[in-house]
Parts: C-alpha cells; structure tokens; sequence
C-alpha cells in the first residue's frame, strides 16, 4: 500500500503563515516514480479546488487565485511534498489535501493517484 501523511496543518490569525507537508510512504512505495505531487482544498460548502502542484523536476504550477502567498517545494529524496502558505486570509479555511500521481514500474504498470486524508487550516482572529 501507499499512503499519503499530511502535518502542519491549524489555527493562524489573519495575515499569518502556515507550512504542510505531506510524506508518501509505504511497502510498495519503492516500485512507483512519483510524477506529480500537489495539493488541494475543500471549503465548507465548495468543490475541492486545486492549490498547486509540482512535478520531479519541481516545475510547478498554482491556481492563479494562489500566485504569491503559496509556495509548493519538493523532496525527492523523502517523497515530501511542502506547502508554505503566507499572507493568509480568512478565505482560505479548508480542509487541505496532499495528492500524488505515481507511476507504477511493474505489471500491470499505469499511473495511479493518492491521497491524504486531509489537515484542517483555519484562518480565524
């Protein structure tokens, strides 16, 4: 199996700074590439939306609503994935959820996606 372990997550004031990340692990973790890792979110009442995402060569890739408070940095070496989250408002209390897209590298091969369970981020004076 492979799971998806997301930490960092809490109560921040307006303006404050938050950092999540997300370790991939598991017994059969050594027989997948992990492509992309990423991360989304789920207000109460809204669809998930993406926050951003990055892939082995750390291009990555950010709603545009995200674009210079929220930064997403790799580990390869750990399978972790990091979210720095700066300047934060009260619009962006969710739930945020860790996704990984791996590509398997035996029978039957093909490209299978994770994810975490979620980490609670309240932004609230």
């Amino acid at each position: 199996q492979v799971q998806l372990v997301e930490s960092g997550g809490g109560l921040v004031q307006p303006g404050g700074s938050l950092r999540l990340s997300c370790a991939a692990s598991g017994s059969i973790l050594r027989l997948f590439s992990i492509n992309t890792m990423g991360w989304y979110r789920q207000a109460p009442g809204k669809q998930r939306e993406l926050v951003g995402v990055i892939n082995s060569d750390a291009n990555t890739n950010y709603k545009d609503s995200m674009k210079g408070r929220f930064t997403i940095s790799r580990d390869n070496a750990n399978n972790t994935v990091y979210l720095q989250m700066n300047s934060l408002i009260p619009d962006d209390t969710a739930v945020y959820y860790c996704n990984a897209k791996m590509m398997l590298n035996v029978a039957p091969y093909g490209v299978y996606t994770y994810w975490g369970q979620g980490t609670q981020v309240t932004v609230s004076s």
